[in-house]
């Protein structure tokens, strides 16, 4: 059964970032959030963890909205799925936080950003040409920036909604990282 049609989870509670700050929750939530159903045993598996270790992740994740239970086909299993296909971390939610939390959250968000380019250069060497890397400076007005923000959404959001189980034949999986970062500040 497809997941129902779910759009962004916004946090803005600080502490909802706090519950977000840990690797494997980062791991199951890359997971849930790409479209997969899991079991704790299966998302337990995949980061490496107990069980019972990835149970206690997934109900701290439930606890702020981000994870629910999905239903189960045999009323045996407990499987789980995110709330919505994409998380929005607001900057309220970073200022709340404090700058070590949000430095924190961020850098484990974005942990396994040097593993995909490894993989990127990697798959460059033996001759694929799948993902790319790109990076500039522009200047925007800060309507500006919202906009291209909201646009690069939009483009993610067209391809959302595929999960292992159920994707089209020949498609590979690939982590999608939209950044728009503030630039060092330049005389100009």
């Amino acid at each position: 059964m497809a997941a129902p049609d779910r759009s962004e989870l916004r946090i803005t509670d600080p502490r909802a970032l706090r519950a977000l700050a840990h690797p494997a929750r980062q791991h199951v939530i890359t997971e849930l959030f790409s479209g997969e159903v899991l079991t704790a045993t299966e998302a337990a598996r995949l980061c490496g963890l107990t069980p019972s270790a990835m149970s206690y992740h997934l109900r701290a994740l439930e606890k702020w909205g981000i994870v629910e239970r999905d239903e189960s086909a045999d009323g045996r299993e407990r499987p789980w799925r995110a709330t919505a296909h994409a998380i929005n971390i607001t900057p309220e939610a970073h200022r709340g936080a404090g700058v070590a939390t949000s430095r924190a959250s961020v850098h484990t968000w974005f942990a396994d950003l040097e593993d995909d380019l490894d993989r990127l250069v990697d798959a460059v060497g033996d001759g694929e040409s799948h993902g790319m890397t790109s990076r500039g400076r522009l200047w925007l007005t800060d309507d500006e920036e919202r906009r291209l923000r909201e646009d690069l959404h939009e483009v993610v959001r067209r391809h959302r909604g595929r999960a292992r189980r159920e994707h089209p034949e020949g498609a590979r999986a690939y982590n999608v990282y939209s950044l728009v970062l503030p630039a060092e500040p330049t005389d100009g």
